[in-house]
């Protein structure tokens, strides 16, 4: 930390992210960028204009808002790899999880 005309200048990143929640996503951004789907477009699109490492956080915090909808929901439909025996759900009912 410096200071200048009394005023405290920092880094200006945060650093209070999980460390090992990081790793993960970035080494699941990376193997997104090689594939041909949502992701690796993105991942392709954004490593273009800003460079690869913006490009891996950004798929990854894409990766992560992707798992936060498909967990995070409360509809009980959703768990369908709980109950294999439960017969096929239409996907209006899957996707039809409201917070």
């Amino acid at each position: 930390m410096k200071e200048s005309a009394g005023r405290k200048k920092g880094r200006g990143a945060t650093g209070y992210g999980n460390p090992y929640l990081a790793r993960v996503l970035g080494e699941a951004a990376v193997s997104a960028g090689k594939t041909n789907t949502f992701l690796g477009e993105r991942y392709r699109r954004i490593a273009r204009r800003r460079g690869k490492k913006r490009a891996i956080v950004a798929v990854g915090r894409s990766i992560l808002a992707i798992v936060w909808h498909l967990e995070g929901c409360q509809n009980p439909a959703m768990s369908v790899h709980l109950r294999p025996s439960q017969p096929s759900l239409s996907l209006v009912s899957l996707l039809s999880c409201t917070r």
